[in-house]
């Protein structure tokens, strides 16, 4: 099955309803437990399949509507990590505080993760799936370390954790698998000396396609506040890119519209599929078509047609879940007009 050009779909999380959690929230308490809990969580992602395939998205994801938290919703099948003592971390290099769980012994799976979230999403969509994963350097980002002793060592063995659920959910009939990474944003060097390395031990042997996602974060105060800082050019991406031109990974999510990232900075991922952030998840203003269409004839002077992907700048985790609607249909309106201008 050939894929439609300019193939639109979301970065990863959708805001969840009020009915299953706090909203509005990055690290939302759950409004039930048990059984009711896991049916008010199936409920949520059928709820944000049919949204996703009515606003006209060419690949559907579950909207991460099981998981508390992107990266933690994974750490919760992990062994060896202690959520009853939590402890406060600045994460990210300290740009936000945040209470985060230990790692006391070795790591292990305790069983499948996401076995049920990407069987109910394969069940119920005929189109392309994707499913997201936290990458390894952002894992390690965003626990406390009893154990290791070593961010390099910690990394590939959850890389190695993420690698068995990844393989699992191939086999589930995901077809493209991404892992979210916003650390290789903070640690430029960090991310091209050994990150990119513990990233394709997380996706080895994987038959469908592969993806990284690296964003400048959710549309929170910390964020925000912190892109206030980096001045007119961003240029993170720098650093990392070419180390991700060179790997096995085949798609890279990234960050664009109504951010200060040089646009040809791009170029530096030849050979790589382009997921380009046309839609602004740090703005409740809704995109028009017309200016989604636009960032991709921007992106279109740096990557092949055949390699652009537009999608969302982020997760919409945070946002209203009307805005957040408005915005996937604004994506997928947007993909549908550059078509017509840039198509053929």
């Amino acid at each position: 099955m050939t894929r439609p050009l300019f193939s639109s779909t979301i970065a990863g999380s959708l805001p969840k309803p009020a009915w299953l959690s706090e909203t509005h929230k990055l690290w939302p308490q759950w409004k039930a437990e048990g059984a009711e809990l896991s049916q008010a969580k199936a409920d949520a992602t059928l709820l944000w399949i049919k949204a996703q395939e009515d606003a006209g998205l060419d690949v559907i994801g579950d909207g991460e509507q099981s998981r508390q938290h992107f990266v933690h919703g994974f750490l919760e099948q992990v062994e060896g990590i202690d959520f009853e003592h939590k402890v406060k971390m600045g994460i990210r290099n300290n740009r936000y505080d945040a209470m985060v769980p230990q790692v006391v012994s070795a790591l292990k799976l305790k069983g499948r993760v996401h076995a049920a979230e990407a069987q109910l999403l394969r069940a119920h969509t005929t189109k392309k799936i994707k499913f997201t994963l936290p990458g390894p350097m952002t894992i390690v980002d965003t626990v406390a370390d009893q154990f290791y002793g070593d961010r390099v060592k910690m990394a590939m063995a959850f890389a190695e954790l993420l690698n068995q659920e990844a393989l699992a959910l191939q086999a589930d009939g995901v077809d493209i698998i991404q892992f979210d990474e916003p650390a290789f944003n903070v640690y430029m060097k960090d991310a091209a000396e050994w990150g990119v390395k513990a990233l394709e031990r997380a996706a080895q042997g994987l038959t469908c396609t592969t993806a990284v996602h690296i964003c400048y974060g959710y549309g929170i105060k910390a964020n925000t506040d912190w892109k206030e800082t980096l001045g007119q050019e961003w240029r993170q991406y720098e650093a990392v890119f070419p180390a991700l031109a060179k790997s096995s990974i085949q798609q890279v999510s990234l960050e664009c519209y109504h951010s200060h990232v040089p646009p040809h900075l791009m170029a530096l991922l030849e050979g790589k599929d382009v997921m380009v952030g046309v839609i602004d998840v740090a703005s409740d203003e809704i995109e028009t078509p017309e200016q989604v269409a636009d960032t991709i004839g921007e992106a279109l002077k740096y990557v092949p047609k055949n390699r652009l992907l537009p999608c969302t700048n982020c997760g919409l985790a945070p946002m209203d879940r009307d805005v957040a609607l408005k915005k996937l249909q604004a994506l997928a309106q947007g993909a549908a007009l550059a078509r017509q201008r840039y198509g053929a």
